[in-house]
């Protein structure tokens, strides 16, 4: 809160957020039982696992790493690049990981944090993957002109987070609402989730979203239609029928993509960090 209070000084917004952070989050297991699984009047350490609120106030904590890392000139010393977004970070280096590691370390510990050092982890980017934000980041070599290059893609749990979504969007429960409504949240899903992942190296997961998307929107149409009832399932809908009903055709559109960026990091290893509020 003392960081919070340096830009701040309005106490009652002070207070709402000292009872943001003794709030209790509630979430959901397997079967529908409502528990709790974080904060709390308990909590006193930290911001509550999955509130809304945790990952706005872990970037203003963790900016006191930015500015250290900033006023003593540690990218240059160190030949490292902090980069960082809220709670989530990589660590960029040139030479050894060692230094680095320690000075986030002694950071963290004057902050008091702490390394989640089962989630925090040291690769060689040159002949490893790493996932950050969503991303899979990975050198690969050109099979036009044979040149590495850094090869960023869609992490294999994004990918499958918004198929499970799509399959849910487009499950047979569904089937009763207006096929216009259903059509409508895929698309908005859809182009939200591309918005954001259609980046570089894509065109394969982007195939393979395309693909599946269309086979729940036929699956979707037989169910809601009577295709479903005389037996003949999805096969007497033609694909045209799906690519009418939704914007999966923007998938295509998508596969050209920007420019190739500057690769100027294949050299460099990665460390991945994680605090201890993270996930």
């Amino acid at each position: 809160m003392a960081v919070v209070a340096e830009r701040i000084v309005d106490g009652a917004i002070l207070h709402i957020l000292r009872m943001w952070l003794k709030a209790p989050v509630v979430g959901e297991d397997g079967d529908g039982t409502r528990q709790s699984i974080g904060g709390g009047k308990a909590n006193s350490m930290g911001t509550p696992q999955g509130g809304v609120i945790s990952p706005l106030l872990a970037n203003l904590y963790l900016h006191l790493l930015d500015r250290r890392w900033n006023r003593q000139h540690l990218q240059r010393r160190l030949e490292a690049r902090l980069v960082r977004y809220a709670d989530d970070f990589v660590v960029l280096c040139r030479k050894g990981t060692e230094q680095p590691m320690e000075v986030i370390r002694r950071v963290f510990h004057r902050l008091g944090l702490r390394l989640n050092e089962q989630k925090t982890r040291v690769v060689n980017a040159r002949q490893e993957s790493f996932d950050f934000l969503g991303f899979t980041f990975r050198m690969n070599v050109s099979r036009t002109t044979g040149n590495a290059y850094p090869h960023v893609q869609p992490s294999k749990k994004s990918l499958q987070k918004i198929k499970s979504y799509m399959t849910e969007l487009t499950h047979r429960r569904r089937s009763i609402l207006p096929l216009p409504l259903v059509m409508k949240r895929v698309n908005e899903v859809l182009i939200a989730w591309l918005e954001y992942f259609h980046y570089r190296n894509c065109s394969k997961q982007l195939e393979q979203l395309k693909g599946h998307v269309e086979q729940r929107v036929r699956t979707h149409l037989s169910s809601a239609t009577r295709f479903a009832a005389d037996g003949r399932g999805t096969s007497c809908i033609p694909i045209g029928s799906c690519t009418r009903s939704m914007d999966s055709s923007r998938c295509r559109r998508q596969l050209a993509g920007p420019g190739r960026m500057p690769c100027g990091e294949e050299h460099r290893k990665a460390v991945c960090g994680k605090t201890v509020c993270t996930v």
